[in-house]
This record gives structure tokens, C-alpha cells and sequence, in this order.
């Protein structure tokens, strides 16, 4: 073992602190999030008067949602792609990692403020965890403005 690992300095104890918390998929080599398969939980979220369902994926963030159902939150607008509702907590992030396939109508997880991101046009940004895809109801997403929303579990 060469005598840089076995004596870090602070600078090198630093580098690798912000590595992974700026790439913790890459630094502790977490699974590849891109083979993310969908489960037979679905979703139901309710806002408006409008009502959408999603079905998520398998994985150690949206298993960790689903148990947390559920949820009476609100919802509201964030820049021209999407809808975000904050966690009454921070969800498991085992595992997670970039993705290169975004769409709209992916359920995110974004992990540096803990909140669900609903996006409804194209997007790409590093800190995103997929939950799910919306299946159905999804143009409700296009609706402006901040409303109390209710997500339960359907299957």
C-alpha cells in the first residue's frame, strides 16, 4: 500500500469528500441505475381536482418512498419542466447514480434538497434518482400553480 493511502493528507481526505458527495455513484460504485426495472407498485397522486398514476421502479429510493406512503404534501412549480413536493425526509440514495435516458413524465428523486421532481418536458440535471414513470393523468403537470397533493399507494 503506497504511503499516500496509509497517511492522508486533508487535502486528499477533501478532494475525495466532495467527489462523493458530487458523484457518490462513481466514487463508491454503486449499481448501474440505467437497468431499472418496474415493479407492480403504482402510485396514485391527487391535486386539483386532477389525478395521475405512476409505476415505480426498482430500486433502493423508490422502495424506500413507497413505505412512506401515504402522503399529504404540496405541490408547486419549479423552473418551465417540472413539478416538485418536498419528503417529510430524505429517501435512501443506495445505489443510485447518472441516468442517460431522461423523459418527460419521469418521477424523480432530486437528492441535494430531497424533494420529488415531476418533470413534464425534457430535462437532464446530475443529483437525480428515477422513482417511476407516470402512466396515466400526467398532463395534469401542466397545470400552474402550488395545490395540496395526495400520493397513496394503489397496488
Amino acid at each position: 500500500m503506497s504511503t499516500q493511502f496509509r497517511n492522508p493528507t486533508r487535502r486528499g481526505l477533501l478532494a475525495t469528500a466532495i467527489a462523493a458527495a458530487a458523484y457518490p455513484g462513481a466514487v463508491f460504485g454503486q449499481g448501474d441505475p440505467k437497468n431499472q426495472e418496474r415493479t407492480h407498485v403504482r402510485i396514485r397522486l391527487t391535486f386539483a381536482k386532477h389525478t395521475m398514476t405512476a409505476t415505480l421502479y426498482d430500486n433502493p429510493s423508490a422502495r424506500d418512498f413507497a413505505s412512506m406512503l401515504p402522503l399529504d404534501l404540496t405541490i408547486d412549480d419549479f423552473g418551465s419542466n417540472e413539478k416538485i413536493a418536498y419528503l417529510p425526509r430524505k429517501l435512501s440514495v443506495e445505489g443510485h447514480g447518472p441516468f442517460t435516458n431522461e423523459r418527460p413524465y419521469d418521477l424523480c428523486y432530486y437528492v441535494p434538497w430531497g424533494n420529488l421532481a415531476m418533470f413534464y418536458a425534457d430535462y437532464k440535471h446530475p443529483g437525480l434518482v428515477r422513482l417511476g414513470r407516470f402512466d396515466d393523468g400526467y398532463e395534469a403537470l401542466h397545470v400552474p400553480g402550488q395545490f395540496p397533493l395526495r400520493i397513496e399507494r394503489i397496488q
